[in-house]
This record gives C-alpha cells, structure tokens and sequence, in this order.
C-alpha cells in the first residue's frame, strides 16, 4: 500500500478503534462485550504459541542451563581454591607448631647445660667444600660465629662449625667419617673418641680395654681445651653394640647419636660455653623401667586329706 492521506486516515481510525476495544474490554472485566472473540483467538492461535514454546523452550532452557553451568563452573573454581588456600595455611601452621616444638626442646636442652647459644635454620645440606656430611646453616660472622664452634639441637650433639661465611656457614655433621670427638660414659666415666661412620652407628674406641660397657648406655660429650671444638656434657648417643672384650688396649663399641641427621631444621651454634662441666645434667631423663607383674600361687588343702599333709594308705 502506497503512503497516501486515505491510508493515513484509515491507520489513525484503525488505532482509535482498537483502544477503544481495549477500553471497554477492561471495563467490562468478564462480562465484556469483546470475551467471545477473546475465546476464539486463543482457540484458533493457542497451538500455534504451544508450537513455537515448543521449540524455542529448549533453545532458552540450553541457553540458561550454559549459564548456569558457567556459574557452577565459577563456584567449584572459587571452593577449590579456598581448599588450597586452607591446605596452604593448615600446612603451614603445622610447619611453625614443629618449629616451635624443636626451638622448645632446644632451650631447654641449652638450659641444662648452660650454654649461651645462637639460634639458627638449616637452609642446604651438602657443601662445595668435599665434605659427605655437612649443611648450611643461615648464620655467619656477621652474628658472631667463628670456625670450630659446637652445634647442637634439642636431641644433643650434631656437629662443629667449619667455614664461616659472612652471613651463613658450614657445619660438619657428627656422622662424617672426618669428624672425631672425645666422649665419656655416663656415671661410670670411661673416656673415648666417637668418628661417624655415615648412616651407621658412630665407632667408639674406649680408652680403658676392659671397661664394662652394656647396651643402652649412655654417652656425652668430653669437652675440649678451651672449649673448642667441643663443649663438655653435650648428649651423643647411647650404645647399641659391645664388641667382645680380646685383651686389647681399647674396647669398641657402637653407639646410635641421639641426633637424627636427616632431619635437620632448627640448630644452636654454642657461642658461650657453660662455667663448668654440666656432666650428665643434659641428658634426658631415663624413662621408668615398667615392673614385671608376678603372679603367687597359693594352695588350700583339701577338707579330706588329713591334718599331717601324709596320704593315707588304702
């Protein structure tokens, strides 16, 4: 149809007529003059609209469930990153209760022996200087740590001190076949002299060859002169093995260090050494031997058999 004035004319009556429907259409609610007709096109265009939901339902339900997933999608991405986030944090918290525990146990051990010592991590293990047995630890000259110094943890002895470096230095460990310390018994005195043997018992010669030496014994550190390299009374090991006494001079024996070498995290350098000898005073305690539970026995004589315990001859 041409835009012509006629069919300008006809739009606007068009219009007119359609909201004047309207109008009496919502006054009349269901009595409107208009309700058959209402009823006829949904009769006639009803299935039509039921067709086209048909086919465009699953088309806006795929839509909605993409967007769902998407958000589900974030939400799983968002949990498993507060999981990591917890499991990060909880990892950590138990990393600093272990050092705490170790830092604790070290303190005290000090304590016992009265050394002044100067706290330190363990930040590599091996070292370009040949030695099998060593670590680096995170102190140096800058904190007052010369060469020679003793190294202990809260279990005892774990090595000395043998390049300083400005802010980090090299420890060798008691068990390198290199290292060599002067030991005593504990109560009874013996003296002798422990090498590493690597991830074997440490060797110990015994000065006196007929000492008497049983497992589970206890050992500690001799002590140097001056007191370098070696503090006197630091706890090494307790013995695992006796060697059969052959008449010798010396008496070896096999002792297990107190301190675990491949565990190494928080060590003390011992910058003071104790006023005196603490002896055995850093040792642990020996924990309590548990009693052995004894049963007795006691019989009753039979109300039959006669007052002299003899039996009658039938």
């Amino acid at each position: 149809m041409r835009d012509t004035r006629e069919s300008r004319l006809l739009l606007v009556l068009l219009i007119a007529i359609a909201f004047a429907l309207i109008t009496v259409d919502i006054r009349g609610g269901e009595d409107s003059p208009v309700d058959g007709a209402r009823r006829g096109a949904a009769t006639v265009f009803g299935p039509i609209e039921d067709g086209v939901s048909t086919v465009v339902d699953p088309v806006g339900n795929a839509i909605q469930a993409v967007k769902d997933s998407g958000d589900r999608h974030d939400r799983v991405t968002q949990l498993e990153r507060d999981n990591a986030e917890l499991k990060a944090k909880l990892g950590s918290d138990d990393r600093n209760r272990s050092r705490s525990a170790q830092l604790d146990k070290m303190l005290k051990t000090a304590g016992a022996g009265q050394y002044g010592i100067k706290g330190a991590e363990v930040i590599a293990i091996g070292a370009a200087q040949g030695f099998s047995w060593t670590v680096t630890i995170d102190v140096g000259a800058n904190d007052g740590i010369k060469r020679d110094m003793t190294v202990l943890n809260g279990d005892g002895l774990v090595g000395r001190v043998t390049t300083v470096g400005p802010g980090t230095a090299t420890v060798l460990l008691a068990n390198d076949p290199d290292f060599t310390v002067g030991t005593r018994m504990e109560s009874t005195d013996e003296l002798g002299f422990a090498s590493g043997q690597g991830d074997r018992p440490l060797r110990v010669e015994l000065l006196n060859g007929k000492a008497k030496i049983k497992k589970g014994d206890r050992l500690v550190t001799f002590g140097s002169q001056a007191d370098k390299p070696f503090v006197p009374g630091v706890p090494v090991g307790l013995v695992s093995r006796v060697d059969p006494s052959g008449g010798d001079l010396t008496r070896t024996i096999y002792v297990t260090p107190f301190v675990s070498f491949s565990k190494l995290d928080i060590v003390g350098v011992v910058v003071q050494a104790p006023r005196k000898d603490p002896r055995d005073e850093v040792l642990p305690a020996k924990p309590k031997p548990t009693p052995t539970p004894t049963v007795t026995v006691t019989v009753t004589p039979s109300a039959n058999a006669p007052a002299d315990g003899l039996q009658q001859e039938q």
